[in-house]
C-alpha cells in the first residue's frame, strides 16, 4: 500500500527505507539476464505451443476471431442485484477498532466459495477478525460465519454447531481443498496469529486439526492469503501461506503513522519489517512439513538480511508450460514475487526476470489482489494486480513469443479508469459469457477519513467493472459505467471478492467482502441470450478437486482454456467449476481435461447450458 503526502513520524527503526531503493537498482542490473534458458523457452511455450494444452490459469485461450458475430465497442447491458439481505445473509464483518487504529483492522474481509456438503450447490464462508485480547467489550463475541445454499436463491447460517463459533481468532481469509480425498472441503483459515486447519466431517461440522497437521504457524505472525497446489508433483495437495508484514501493537504504536488533521491513521507498511511466507508440504498422512527454508521460497532484503516479503496474495501458475506449478506472489511496496518451480522440489524467485517485480518504472506498488489470464485473441497473458490509490492497476502482459511481461495498463483501457481507486480484490470472469474473460476489481480506502486529508479519495468506492471488447476495437477493455453496473455500481469499502453461479442459471455471479459491514452478494442479471459451458472437473486420490487440472474447449473451430485453481483476488477463492461462455454458439466441439498427473480425456460434441461433470480416467473407469 504506498501512500503519498500525508504526514507520519516513524520511529521503528528496524527497516531502512531501502526497499525501493535497492529495488529499482536491482531491475535494472538484472534486466540484463532476462534471458535465463528455462525461462526464456519456458513463456515461449507457454504462449506459442498447441499441444499438450499451455496452463496458465483460469484463463482463455482467445483465438483469431470473437466468439460473437460482431464486435461492438459499447459494453452490453448487464445489471448486477444486491440479493444479500434476501437471500438471508446477515454476517456483518468486525475489524476490533476501538480508537487505536491499528493496521490489521483496516485489511480484513474474505469472501470464500465452496461446497460445503458436495450438492453442487455453491456456499459461502466469510472469516471475521473480531476483538483483540486487550480490548473485549462486553455481548456475544464475533465469529466467521457459514451460509448453506439451499437451491432456492436463498443462504442459512449453518455457522452453530458447525465448530467455526469454536475459534477465538483475529481472522483474515481461507483457503479451501479436500485435503483427505472423502469429497468434503476442507478449511484453512489465515488470522494474525496462529492459523487454523479444519477437517470437514460431514453434515456440517468441522474438527479443528492444527496442531496435529503441522500448519499453526508463528504465534506472532500476520498470515493473509493462501493457496493449495500441488507443487511437488506427488498427487496430494501442499499449502502455501502468505504472511504480512512484523506486527505488533507496540510496533505499531512505535511506527505511529499520522494524517495531519486526523492524528494516528491506518499507515503503509514501508517502515514495518518483512515477513517469509510458508510452503508446507503434504506428507500424505495428515501432516504437513515446513520446507519454506528448504524450497527457496524466503527471499531476503540484500542490503539487511532481513526478509523481503510483504505478502497480501498468491496466485498458483505454470508460467511456463512445464507442468510444475509456479507462484505468484503480490507483495506490498517491495517487489512482487514469481517463484519458478525447478521441479527438484526448489523454487527460484524470477520476478525481475519475468518483468513482474515492479511498475514500468522500476517502482514497487502497494499490491493487493491478483489474476491471471490469456485475455485476448492472440495468446498474449496477462497478470492483474490491484494496487493502491494513485496507482493504475498493474496489467504485465507477455506478448506472444516474448519472454518478459510488460505494465500495459493504460493502453489495455484498464490504467485511466483504474488510477484513483484503491483496488484489493480482483478477478478475470466472463460476465456476459461472450467468449472474452473481463476483469472485475473492488475498491475501498484503508483511512475511513480519508476524505479528510484527500477530497479526491474515498473511504467507500464503487467496485469496477472492465469489459473485453475483444479484436477490432482501441482497448481492449471498456470500463463500465457504474450507473450501468446496477448494485454493482454502488460504493463498498471492498476487499476479499469472488465469483460463482449461485443460483444455477449459468452466468456467473459476485460477492464481495467489506470491512465493518456486510458482504455484498450481487446477482448477474444478464438477459443477452448468451449460451455458456460449465465443467466440473474430479480428480483422484489426494487431490478429488483436480487442482491444477487444464480444460480446453473448442466451439466453432475456436478455443477457450480454464484451469481448476480456486486460489485468486485477495483473501477469498473462486468457485471449482470452470464456466465458458459460447456467444451465440449451442454445441462445443471438443472438451479435453487434463488432469496435473498427465491423464488426459476428451469428450466430443457437447451440447451447450449444462454442468459437465468429467472424471479422471482411473475414477471413471477409462
Amino acid at each position: 500500500m504506498n501512500r503519498e503526502g500525508p504526514e507520519r513520524d516513524v520511529r521503528y527503526e528496524d527497516v531502512p527505507e531501502d526497499d525501493r531503493i535497492i529495488g529499482q537498482a536491482l531491475r535494472w542490473s538484472l534486466v540484463v539476464v532476462v534471458g535465463v534458458a528455462v525461462l526464456v523457452t519456458g513463456i515461449w511455450l507457454l504462449l506459442g505451443r498447441k499441444a499438450p494444452a499451455p496452463v496458465v490459469q483460469e484463463a482463455v485461450a482467445i483465438p483469431a476471431q470473437s466468439l460473437s458475430k460482431a464486435v461492438s465497442a459499447k459494453p452490453p447491458e448487464v445489471r448486477f442485484t444486491d440479493i444479500t439481505r434476501a437471500a438471508g445473509i446477515r454476517h456483518v464483518h468486525v475489524s476490533g477498532a476501538y480508537g487505536e487504529r491499528l493496521l490489521p483492522e483496516t485489511m480484513g474481509g474474505n469472501a470464500t466459495v465452496l461446497d460445503v456438503n458436495n450438492d453442487g450447490h455453491p456456499d459461502l464462508l466469510f472469516i471475521n477478525s473480531g476483538h483483540w485480547p486487550w480490548h473485549r467489550p462486553g455481548g456475544k463475541p464475533p465469529r466467521s460465519a457459514l451460509y448453506i445454499n439451499q437451491g432456492d436463491g436463498n443462504f442459512a447460517d449453518r455457522t452453530a454447531g458447525s465448530g467455526l463459533e469454536d475459534l477465538d481468532i483475529y481472522g483474515m481469509g481461507a483457503a479451501v481443498a479436500d485435503i483427505d480425498g472423502d469429497d468434503l472441503p476442507d478449511l484453512f483459515i489465515t488470522a494474525v496469529g496462529t492459523n487454523r486447519l479444519l477437517r470437514n466431517l460431514g453434515g456440517g461440522r468441522f474438527e479443528d486439526i492444527t496442531d496435529t497437521a503441522g500448519v499453526a504457524g508463528a504465534a506472532d505472525a500476520w498470515s493473509t492469503s493462501a493457496a493449495f497446489f500441488d507443487y511437488d508433483g506427488d498427487g496430494d495437495l501442499d499449502l502455501f501461506v502468505c504472511n504480512y508484514v512484523r506486527w505488533s501493537r507496540e510496533i505499531d504504536y512505535s511506527v505511529d503513522y499520522r494524517l495531519t488533521g486526523i492524528g494516528r491513521a491506518y499507515g503503509p507498511p514501508t517502515n514495518y519489517a518483512g515477513t517469509h511466507s510458508y510452503l508446507y508440504e503434504n506428507q500424505g498422512n495428515g501432516h504437513f512439513r515446513d520446507v519454506s527454508a528448504a524450497a527457496g521460497i524466503q527471499v531476503s532484503n540484500p542490503a539487511t538480511g532481513l526478509p523481503a516479503g510483504k505478502a497480501l496474495a498468491v496466485l498458483p501458475v505454470d508460467f511456463d508450460a512445464d507442468g510444475r506449478m509456479d507462484l505468484l506472489v503480490t507483495n506490498d511496496t517491495v517487489q512482487n514475487f514469481a517463484f519458478h518451480n525447478l521441479g527438484d522440489g526448489h523454487f527460484e524467485e524470477a520476478g525481475m526476470q519475468l518483468g513482474v517485480a515492479f511498475d514500468n518504472t522500476g517502482k514497487a506498488t502497494g499490491a493487493m489482489g491478483v489474476d491471471v489470464a490469456t485475455y485476448n485473441n492472440n495468446g498474449d497473458v496477462a497478470f492483474a494486480v490491484g494496487n493502491f490509490a494513485n496507482e493504475m492497476t498493474s496489467f504485465y502482459v507477455a506478448r506472444k513469443g516474448l519472454p518478459v511481461f510488460t505494465d500495459e495498463a493504460i493502453v489495455s483501457g484498464i490504467g485511466p479508469e483504474s488510477r484513483q481507486a484503491l483496488s484489493f480484490g480482483l478477478f478475470f470472469f466472463d460476465y456476459d459469457l461472450d467468449g472474452r474473460v473481463d476483469l472485475l476489481q473492488t475498491n475501498g480506502h484503508v483511512e475511513d477519513e480519508i476524505n479528510v486529508v484527500q477530497p479526491s479519495q474515498h473511504y467507500e468506492q464503487p467496485t469496477q467493472l472492465f469489459w473485453n471488447c475483444g479484436s477490432g476495437c482501441a482497448r481492449t477493455f471498456e470500463h463500465v459505467a457504474t450507473k450501468e453496473t446496477g448494485d454493482l455500481g454502488l460504493p463498498v469499502v471492498g476487499r476479499g471478492a469472488a465469483f460463482a453461479d449461485f443460483d444455477g442459471d449459468g452466468d456467473l455471479d459476485v460477492v464481495v467482502g467489506q470491512v465493518n459491514r456486510r458482504p455484498v452478494l450481487l446477482r448477474n442479471d444478464q438477459k443477452l441470450g448468451n449460451h455458456w459451458l460449465r465443467v466440473k472437473v474430479r480428480g483422484s486420490a489426494a487431490n478429488r478437486d483436480a487442482i491444477g487440472a487444464r480444460v480446453r474447449i473448442r466451439a466453432n473451430e475456436q478455443e477457450q482454456w480454464r484451469l481448476v485453481s480456486p486460489s485468486r483476488s485477495y483473501l477469498s477463492q473462486v468457485e471449482l467449476p470452470v464456466t465458458f461462455g459460447l456467444g451465440d454458439h449451442d454445441q462445443v466441439e471438443s472438451v479435453q481435461v487434463q488432469w496435473p498427473d498427465g491423464a488426459e480425456r476428451e469428450l466430443r460434441d457437447v451440447a451447450a447450458d449444462q454442468l459437465l461433470v468429467v472424471d479422471h480416467p482411473a475414477a471413471a473407469g477409462n
